[in-house]
């Protein structure tokens, strides 16, 4: 296997009393663009400080491709940073700014340009900004150029600390976009910082969620998404619904549970879709809002159960419903958008998924 470019051991970060990190390890790959996403003041972003060399670490190791960075100042790192204000410098030229890294690390003049030239192309620039300065640009402009300067002198790792959570939602999409194929371009290995969900989801190869300076999953963004590895988990990658069980057996290769609710066609799911903790006892059965739909009269579902039609919220491409079971088990479903609504507010309905949309969990908070 490839060694890791970047390997975080262990690692510890106080401020005075306060932990925010406690005993962190990733090891990342070279070439991969991951996410680390979670809570406000879970530690993602002095994580992402320690990599970038900004602050050191209280206890632990930060190696990039297998050098120990203690006492390694930020400026001799093999990093670049782009922060979430940009920091671009208002007296200086989309090309000053851009080439700003290289002066400083003295290149030839005509270097500086060749490269910032080189750039310019890469972000899709026109020529012509290179002579304006940050406020001339528009914000998506801006970012560009911000990216620019990161790119620059070719660092083994691009940190990205929310830099498109400013932006305006159509906006946003376009540089999110930008952003997967400047990925796919240059093969740098990106770390990306973000609160936005589904950006992590379109863009990352491996999510790491991130709670309280603990890491609760790291993987693909599928497996984040359908398997994830604690209720937590669920609700933060996206609305969900967890609904109470209770496992009476599990082997090898079965788990067996009922409900007082659900009505289930034999009881029992493959042992791979319960999470590794579950055994028997209270549970929780997760199933994803669009993987739920209305069962068709005189239909049978793997599982189902009755509902009223509490809610409706049109989404354009999608409708999410909300929905209440005779226990008062409160449920979200999202179908397709259709010219007419295939259920409507206060309908009686029946609601069915099938096994292989089940991932079983144990119980906590949410």
């Amino acid at each position: 296997m490839t060694a890791p470019i970047l390997e975080i051991t262990d690692v510890h970060k106080s401020y005075g009393g306060y932990p925010a990190l406690k005993g962190v390890s990733l090891a990342v790959r070279p070439g991969e663009f991951i996410a680390l996403v979670g809570p406000s003041g879970c530690g993602k972003t002095t994580l992402l400080k320690q990599v970038a060399g900004f602050e050191d670490t209280t206890s632990g190791s930060i190696r990039i491709e297998g050098q120990d960075m203690a006492g390694v100042p930020a400026a001799l790192r093999p990093t670049s940073m782009v922060f979430q204000k940009l920091a671009l410098f208002p007296h200086m030229t989309v090309a000053q700014n851009i080439g700003f890294p290289l002066k400083l690390r003295k290149a030839e003049p005509s270097a500086i340009a060749a490269k910032v030239d080189e750039m310019i192309r890469l972000m899709e620039l026109k020529p012509e900004y290179l002579t304006r300065y940050p406020r001339a640009l528009s914000g998506g402009e801006q970012q560009r150029v911000a990216l620019a300067r990161s790119m620059i002198s070719s660092p083994k790792l691009l940190l990205l600390d929310e830099p498109l959570s400013a932006l305006d939602v159509k906006l946003k999409k376009v540089l999110q976009a930008e952003l997967k194929r400047l990925h796919r371009s240059v093969g740098v290995t990106f770390v990306h910082v973000t609160h936005d969900l589904e950006e992590a989801m379109m863009l990352a190869d491996r999510i790491c969620v991130m709670r309280t300076g603990k890491i609760l999953q790291l993987g693909e963004p599928a497996d984040i998404y359908y398997r994830p590895a604690d209720p937590f988990v669920a609700g933060f990658i996206g609305e969900t619904n967890l609904l109470p069980v209770t496992v009476t057996a599990r082997d090898d290769q079965r788990v067996a549970y009922r409900s007082e609710e659900v009505e289930d066609r034999d009881g029992t799911v493959p042992a791979a879709m319960a999470a590794e903790g579950v055994g028997p006892g209270p549970a929780l059965m997760m199933v994803r809002p669009e993987l739920i739909r209305r069962c068709r009269e005189g239909e049978e579902m793997a599982c189902a159960l009755p509902a009223t039609i509490t809610e409706l919220f049109t989404k354009g491409g999608t409708v999410q419903y909300r929905a209440r079971t005779p226990k008062g088990q409160e449920l979200a479903v999202e179908i397709q958008g259709t010219s007419e609504l295939p259920m409507k507010l206060g309908e009686a309905v029946r609601l069915g998924w099938e096994k292989k949309d089940i991932w079983l969990l144990e119980p906590g908070e949410a």
